[in-house]
């Protein structure tokens, strides 16, 4: 049986000694690559973590010719629409009421911000 991590799936993980603190997981379809996820241990926030992942994510798909990269992120997600931003991501489009939520104000649910960024090659 074929990992469901092998083929056009690809990952990274962070390790602080013998733990692992944080990791991406990447897809490639065609010549589209999308952030599928990108998580940093809580007490490990706030030390750039998450920051050098996202490069590692940007680096390796430059590498592999990579045109354009997608990620999805929770409308609340400051700290990490910032990061995306100060990337090179922009907003796209958002997906209403694609998250669930225990947000009394957000009546169940939270919007998905969608990214993109275009890759040039010189």
């Amino acid at each position: 049986m074929q990992s469901c991590l092998a083929g056009r799936y690809f990952n990274l993980a962070a390790f602080d000694d013998e733990r692992m603190v944080g990791f991406y997981i990447g897809e490639k379809a065609g010549p589209d690559f999308t952030l599928m996820d990108i998580c940093v241990a809580p007490d490990c926030q706030g030390q750039g973590i998450a920051k050098q992942l996202l490069a590692e994510f940007i680096a390796y798909s430059k590498q592999h010719n990579a045109e354009n990269l997608f990620l999805e992120v929770r409308e609340t997600n400051v700290r990490a629409i910032k990061l995306y931003e100060l990337a090179g991501f922009s907003e796209m489009s958002v997906r209403k009421n694609y998250y669930p939520s225990d947000d009394p104000n957000k009546n169940g649910f939270e919007d998905a911000i969608l990214m993109g960024m275009t890759l040039l090659f010189a």
